[in-house]
């Protein structure tokens, strides 16, 4: 049976680094709280999310054959985590975190585009799928005329654009549905408008601690609270937000419902040192 969500883009091996505060840019010591390895990756997160909410999902993601490589596939594995693999270089973080959600991260390592060797399954994935999520990396760049030749709906998640940055633009350009964060937009109102003048359906905006804001297809704007949790580490809540809402649309709620839904499924995350529950008995 086809996958209901087709997910392309990263899946890492990270090292999580817990520090009192991100480091100052001078040469110093400074000692860890708290450090751990994990499965990380924007595409896995969401993947991730998704399976926990029981919606029907396929990953398609690069990795290498080696130990860090093989450990990614098994923890998703072990998740229940659908994945198709292609070759590639193992992507690697280094994130540097604090308890209150700051974070530095360090990419050691990240996958180039492959020559297609798997398109004929990945375009068969994507026309079956209710709805695509292409993350910001080299491959699912690459895929993005794919996408747009099933006719299927469109998901991308920008993170913390700037406004500028070129490599986003054609995921933008792509996207019936559009998720950022407000680290660096000046007016996320004015940006998630700007989008839905270009022709999304949805633009969503997270905003940490105080929720997220939404501008639907007709132009109105909708709000909603974070939930209340004990943070335990931040990394994938944007994308179990994502999940919430795209798992939510699917089920055929309205836009205010589905917020509220991606606000819950975020919770979950932030009580896990992981990137979702499902990896907590690792």
């Amino acid at each position: 049976m086809p996958a209901s969500v087709f997910l392309a883009g990263p899946a890492s091996w990270n090292r999580i680094v817990v520090l009192d505060h991100l480091p100052e840019p001078v040469p110093h010591m400074q000692f860890a709280e708290e450090s751990w390895e994990t499965v990380g990756g924007t595409s896995a997160g969401k993947a991730l999310s998704l399976t926990g909410l029981g919606r029907s999902t396929q990953l398609y993601a690069l990795a290498g054959t080696d130990a860090e490589g093989d450990a990614v596939r098994a923890a998703l594995q072990t998740a229940g985590v659908p994945v198709h693999w292609g070759a590639g270089v193992t992507e690697r973080h280094l994130n540097l975190m604090t308890r209150a959600g700051a974070r530095v991260s360090l990419y050691l390592s990240t996958p180039e585009a492959t020559t297609g060797e798997d398109d004929a399954w990945v375009r068969g994935a994507m026309a079956a799928a209710d709805a695509i999520v292409l993350d910001l990396a080299a491959e699912p760049l690459r895929l993005l005329p794919l996408a747009g030749e099933t006719g299927t709906p469109l998901w991308v998640d920008v993170h913390d654009y700037d406004g500028a940055a070129a490599f986003h633009r054609p995921f933008l350009e792509a996207a019936d549905a559009v998720f950022c964060n407000a680290d660096r937009l000046g007016d996320p109102i004015a940006f998630l408008r700007s989008r839905i003048a270009a022709g999304a359906r949805l633009a969503v905006c997270t905003l940490g601690a105080d929720g997220a804001v939404a501008i639907d297809e007709t132009g109105a704007e909708h709000r909603v609270r974070a939930v209340p949790v004990e943070v335990v580490d931040t990394n994938g809540a944007g994308d179990a937000f994502l999940a919430g809402v795209l798992d939510a649309r699917l089920h055929g709620t309205d836009v205010a419902t589905a917020l509220e839904a991606g606000a819950r499924t975020a919770a979950t995350v932030l009580g896990s040192r992981h990137l979702h529950p499902l990896l907590d008995a690792r």
